[in-house]
């Protein structure tokens, strides 16, 4: 009898695992080519997309056909800077000595979940307190519902520059933090930084090239690290296969990073046009976070909300960043798509889209930034950012074109990652 069951539940996984999903699409966007394509059929089997096929085509057998066919579709989006373990609040600052790293967990679970359900089905975490890392892994094996992560782990800081874990603490618990703990002051120590970082698990290295805005620190765009030092960490990442990135507000410490290898810049606020050359000359890209900065302004303007040495650099450094995208755009720039979402709400990182349209950026080309060019970041160009044969089934839907209503895509109303439908 026993084997009888056995062999009745092995039928059924296989009979499962034969269906293959149909999704009849209205419109689908071809990133690669730019072009909205109309009717077409994706098939799905197991996690990859099988093919696409023209028209409204039917399975057979037992294969599934899901109706799209009032929609706009698209591969998931890849957002290349969030910060899943947090949110920005007036208590966030306090936080840090009452939340343990088990009420972080729960907490990022529900970031995660948001997340996806808006249609992100892909994020670089660029810093927080390890627990992104455990995250990515919970996430992995189908423990909890989320974004594929590629996470930095802790970021990697100066001495009292925007990273150190213990700006703002009184004198008694500071102590004197590490490579271990992300503080670097010498090339040597950043080696060690960034191969603790491999040893943590982390998937990508990220440095605060400058001061930073939400930190409890008063300058907010000073450099922080020397040439040599983004050298030694760049150098040692790419030893170990591990895309860098630099936070970086202030101009003089974003052009060492462009100088030291720095792939990626994020915010990019104050840069002048001679770092926009250089960054044409390196192919460096500019992650604009225009979310983040129109979030931090918003705050700032709420009394209480934030400290006021915090307030004070939102207040000055916030409202700049989409003047700054939309010149480093028409310069030629190489553009990211990334929301530092956490400082901005997650789940709402479909309005980068719109702040981006705003500033010049065609609404295509925004989109291509969140598909095909972050995946080719993240070492993904043949299996993320495009509805083809043989890509990874990630796939969002909405309302309309967004190449016609850009704020569509604030609201993916089907989702899918990996095969799998999270949202219909």
């Amino acid at each position: 009898m026993k084997k009888f069951v056995f062999a009745i539940a092995l039928f059924s996984l296989t009979f499962i695992s034969a269906q293959d999903l149909y999704l009849q699409c209205g419109n689908i966007v071809d990133t690669e080519s730019g072009k909205v394509l109309k009717e077409k059929t994706i098939v799905v089997s197991g996690n990859k997309i099988k093919s696409v096929q023209n028209g409204f085509v039917n399975g057979s057998g037992d294969d599934i056909t899901i109706d799209l066919k009032t929609k706009t579709v698209l591969p998931g989006f890849i957002d290349m800077h969030v910060h899943i373990e947090g949110e920005s609040s007036p208590t966030r600052y306090i936080e840090r000595f009452t939340k343990n790293p088990a009420d972080v967990a729960f907490q990022s679970t529900v970031y995660a979940e948001r997340t996806l359900m808006a249609g992100f089905t892909t994020v670089r975490d660029l810093g927080g307190s390890g627990v992104n890392i455990a995250l990515r892994n919970a996430i992995n094996k189908g423990t909890i519902k989320g974004p594929r992560i590629f996470t930095a782990g802790k970021t990697i800081a100066s001495t009292g520059g925007h990273g150190d874990p213990t700006n703002g603490m009184r004198e008694d618990l500071r102590g004197n933090p590490g490579p271990k703990e992300g503080v670097v002051n010498s090339p040597e120590d950043g080696k060690k930084a960034v191969r603790q970082r491999y040893k943590d698990g982390s998937d990508v290295i990220k440095i605060t090239a400058t001061g930073g805005v939400m930190s409890v620190a008063k300058n907010g765009q000073n450099p922080q690290f020397t040439i040599e030092e983004i050298k030694a960490i760049v150098a040692t990442a790419k030893d170990y296969g591990m895309l860098t990135a630099a936070h970086a507000h202030g101009d003089e410490g974003m052009r060492r990073a462009v100088v030291a290898g720095i792939k990626t810049i994020e915010h990019g606020t104050l840069m002048e046009e001679a770092t926009m050359d250089l960054m044409v000359k390196h192919n460096t890209y500019l992650v604009p976070t225009i979310s983040a900065g129109k979030a931090a302004a918003k705050m700032a303007d709420i009394p209480g909300y934030l400290p006021p040495v915090v307030a004070k650099k939102a207040r000055e450094i916030g409202p700049v960043s989409q003047v700054t995208f939309g010149k480093a755009y028409k310069k030629g720039v190489p553009i990211a798509f990334g929301t530092d979402a956490g400082v901005s709400p997650h789940g709402e990182n479909g309005k980068e889209f719109g702040f981006m349209n705003e500033a010049g950026m065609p609404i295509m080309e925004t989109i291509q930034a969140a598909t095909i060019t972050n995946a080719d970041l993240l070492g993904m160009a043949n299996e993320l950012g495009q509805l083809k044969e043989g890509f990874i089934a990630d796939i969002v839907a909405v309302d309309e074109d967004p190449t016609k209503n850009v704020s569509t895509l604030e609201n993916a109303v089907f989702v899918m990652k990996e095969g799998i439908i999270y949202k219909q």
